[in-house]
């Protein structure tokens, strides 16, 4: 159904954030001369979102990824057949594509640049130049939609409901180099390690495999989940430490190393895990959850203590991505809205010329 301009990625009024505390709370007049003089102070992260993005369209599918956030500081967004781009500066809205009788079902931006790779209903890879609006390239492969997509440089691998990943060379003329099979249902997950050594891919089949970026067959195999593995993510501060979260018969985050192929730790968060990232400035990650509590919660690794739980979502959080700069997650869900939440701190500058702090461009005018 085509989307009407007048209401996509419009402003909804948030919530009025939490009252700062009284000042008085930490006048030296009303302290506790028992207590010790110096104390840590907790982060506090608003519980609010400081914008609303109307959606419309924007699938409730446990399956596919939809929403992703370029270094460039670009939001892409899969609704229906189209693929919308919303600049996190100017708060501009773009459609970069239309893809008629199909649907969008995956969308992720190469690590730099302007590159957007879109997965189709009908088991096409789009590559895109976001900046351009020009279409480079389409690559088949699969026999199904492709929900899951992952850059590593130049290669971009893609998972299908056939059960297969395609590993592909942007570079190259062939469709794809290899194809990966192991999973036995549908493939919901994939993501690259930072440094390109290894990807992780997630299934409907419940299993977590580690693939090498030339074999055929899986490195590793993990069985530990119950339900679907779609939510898959990798610590920038601990080489081979793999966070995945399981379905709603699962529950579960489970950290692994895939160094040593050892299962780490497991913690059963009460409701579905649909999407997991770790924050780049401090050693937390956050994960968004559906049935039954449609929540997002901030952790420390590896305590597992819970630092905040976001909610306003009314449906399925299926959706996450964090910003350029580390600050901001962004959550989409199935009540067609896309969320901004200011979870962590901004990185620590070594210069004083640098440009104004990216939390500027959210200023809602």
């Amino acid at each position: 159904l085509p989307i009407s301009g007048g209401s996509l990625f419009q402003y909804r009024v948030s919530p009025a954030r939490d009252a700062p505390a009284s000042p008085f709370s930490l006048s030296p007049v009303e302290a506790d001369p028992m207590l010790p003089a110096a104390r840590r102070t907790q982060r506090k992260i608003p519980s609010v979102p400081y914008k609303v993005l109307d959606a419309p369209a924007l699938q409730d599918d446990f399956y596919l990824h939809l929403v992703d956030w370029s270094s460039t500081n670009v939001l892409a967004v899969g609704l229906g057949a189209c693929v919308y781009l919303w600049s996190a500066c100017t708060s501009k809205v773009t459609k970069l594509c239309d893809l008629g009788q199909e649907t969008v079902t995956s969308v992720c931006w190469a690590q730099r640049g302007t590159h957007l790779a879109v997965g189709t209903s009908v088991g096409e890879v789009q590559v895109w130049d976001a900046a351009k609006a020009s279409l480079l390239r389409t690559m088949g492969g699969h026999l199904g939609r492709v929900g899951t997509l992952s850059w590593s440089g130049p290669s971009l691998s893609s998972g299908s409901r056939d059960r297969t990943i395609c590993m592909r060379d942007v570079r190259s003329a062939p469709p794809f180099t290899s194809q990966l099979v192991g999973h036995k249902q549908e493939v919901c997950g994939l993501r690259w390690a930072h440094d390109g050594s290894q990807l992780a891919s997630g299934g409907n089949d419940n299993k977590l495999f580690i693939w090498s970026p030339h074999g055929t067959s899986p490195l590793l195999r993990f069985s530990d989940h119950t339900a679907a593995v779609k939510a898959l993510a990798w610590s920038p501060h601990q080489n081979g430490l793999l966070a995945s979260g399981g379905g709603t018969a699962d529950r579960c985050i489970r950290f692994w190393n895939t160094q040593t192929a050892t299962a780490l730790s497991a913690l059963d968060t009460g409701s579905q895990v649909c999407n997991l990232c770790w924050s780049c400035t401090l050693n937390e990650l956050v994960s968004s959850h559906g049935y039954s509590q449609n929540q997002i919660v901030v952790w420390r690794y590896s305590s597992m203590a819970k630092v905040a739980t976001l909610s306003g979502h009314t449906m399925r959080v299926l959706y996450l991505a964090l910003s350029p700069d580390g600050q901001t997650v962004v959550s989409g869900a199935g009540d067609e809205t896309l969320r901004f939440w200011n979870v962590f701190p901004q990185a620590r500058r070594t210069t004083g010329d640098e440009a104004a702090p990216f939390s500027r461009a959210y200023t809602v005018r």
